[in-house]
């Protein structure tokens, strides 16, 4: 097999199955590309490849003996740091944490380990998963792919990146506003935030209690099916978590939607946008035309799609972002307090609005994000799944990504969170040799529904199967 990166995570997991791919070239081809590639991309913090090989020796020692463990056994991963890694530094992105090494790993790491994956390093995001891209930080910003002057988004930043570019077969992110389906979305690939409780968080560096997610970046849709059918479970040690049955994601995969109701919100980008948020979130006319025909796709796929009405953009971002920065800035108040120096810039600026807010603030954001949940349901009561933008253009270039973007933007993944329903990211077309991007949404704990219906627009698209020059094959050493 020349270049066994080139692969999915589905069609790697076959071809290990098949026994004709080895764990081991597959570690070696991703260990390569990163050598190479990694320091134009900076997509990882920190890689482990003494470590990643062992294991890759390992796990092809146990398929050979017939103990296969499943879909993820022998695959090789990144973790966004801010997932804990018992003995392998963990930073968060920040210097508070530049030589933290932890004693716990995150649960969602150890349910992949026992999945049988493989740890290729930690990956670069923003500090404590808001405070980016700073330059003014040790750790240097992860880079687009798809052209290394672009934003990869946020805050998962070099998980997607790395996925982007073939640097790993998948990887972990976080999500408290976007931060799974922004990247996804500049990055070309696909991007699960599931439900709220699905994903343990344990062992992972809070951001919002009320609005954190833990999910797969990957490069298709069945990637991350794949990834979710390890992670999805209660976790009796993680208050947030939910017992709830889990479905067989990858059974759920199908070509066709007929039957499937799907609502779409277009009202978000028509309207909202700008009138929420201001002019400069015109939608592109290549945005709008890519958004339309990826509608008409899953209505030729036998979908029964129409148009429904949801509660304003602004709302949800308002709510969203008020919770968001009381609840960080109580997590960090006495480091704002005693050393307020050891951050970076976008950290400080986004996190200290919340020293202004008051009590009551919060529990208005709150009370209003109970009445929106309500709303929502009750718009989307009669579909099985909806579609919505996501970024409404290409990723801009990240020297002019300022402190205060994440702010001036419309959110159009923030209604996600604050509902806690599951949303994917899935690439509908591209502006300037860059990727755009929509939204599937789904019922709560209906994962598997949104899984279908990306997986079905997938199979009836090309978009997925592009990759960015970077991405492309290096020359054989081996």
């Amino acid at each position: 097999m020349a270049d066994p990166s080139q692969l999915s995570l589905g069609e790697a997991s076959r071809a290990i199955a098949a026994g004709a791919l080895s764990p081991v070239a597959l570690a070696e081809a991703y260990l390569e590309r990163i050598a190479a590639l990694d320091g134009e991309l900076h997509s990882y913090l920190l890689t482990l490849p003494d470590a990643a090989l062992a294991a890759a020796r390992t796990a092809e020692a146990e398929i050979k003996a017939g103990r296969r463990r499943g879909p993820l056994h022998g695959i090789p991963i990144g973790l966004k740091d801010i997932y804990k890694t018992r003995g392998i530094r963990t930073t968060a992105g920040s210097r508070v944490y530049e030589t933290h090494v932890p004693d716990e790993d995150a649960e969602s790491w150890v349910r992949l380990r026992e999945a049988g994956a493989i740890l290729l390093g930690k990956q670069e995001t923003h500090e404590f998963a808001i405070g980016g891209p700073d330059f003014t930080l040790p750790f240097p910003p992860a880079r687009n792919p798809w052209n290394t002057a672009h934003y990869p988004a946020g805050s998962s930043s070099g998980s997607a990146a790395a996925v982007g570019a073939h640097l790993c077969a998948a990887a972990m992110g976080s999500d408290t506003g976007g931060s799974i389906r922004g990247p996804a979305a500049y990055c070309g690939i696909a991007g699960l935030k599931p439900t709220y409780g699905r994903v343990s968080r344990r062992g992972v560096f809070p951001l919002s209690y009320t609005l954190d997610h833990c999910g797969p970046l990957a490069r298709t849709v069945e990637d991350c099916a794949l990834m979710l059918q390890a992670l999805a479970g209660h976790d009796p040690l993680d208050p947030a978590s939910a017992d709830v049955p889990v479905a067989d994601y990858a059974a759920a995969l199908a070509p066709r939607l007929d039957g499937m109701r799907i609502g779409v919100i277009r009202h978000w980008h028509e309207r909202d946008a700008v009138a929420g948020f201001g002019p400069d979130n015109t939608p592109s006319a290549a945005y709008v035309a890519a958004f339309d025909a990826a509608c008409r796709t899953l209505e030729s796929l036998g979908a029964r799609v129409a148009d429904i009405d949801a509660p304003p953009l602004i709302d949800f971002a308002d709510a969203n972002r008020v919770i968001m920065v009381a609840e960080a800035y109580a997590l960090h108040e006495q480091d704002f307090r005693t050393r307020p120096q050891i951050f970076g810039r976008h950290m400080f600026a986004r996190i200290g609005l919340g020293a202004f807010l008051s009590a009551a603030d919060y529990v208005e954001a709150v009370r209003q994000r109970r009445e929106l949940c309500e709303a929502f349901a009750a718009a989307t009561a009669g579909v099985d799944a909806v579609v919505s933008a996501n970024t409404t253009g290409p990723a801009p270039r990240i020297d002019q990504v300022g402190t205060w973007g994440t702010f001036e933007r419309a959110s159009y993944t923030a209604p996600y969170n604050l509902t806690g329903l599951p949303a994917l990211s899935v690439p509908i077309g591209f502006e300037g040799g860059l990727p755009l991007a929509f939204q599937i949404a789904g019922r709560p704990f209906d994962e598997a529904a949104v899984l279908r219906v990306g997986h079905a627009f997938e199979q009836a698209t090309e978009f997925h199967r592009r990759h960015p020059p970077i991405a492309a094959s290096l020359p054989s050493r081996r």
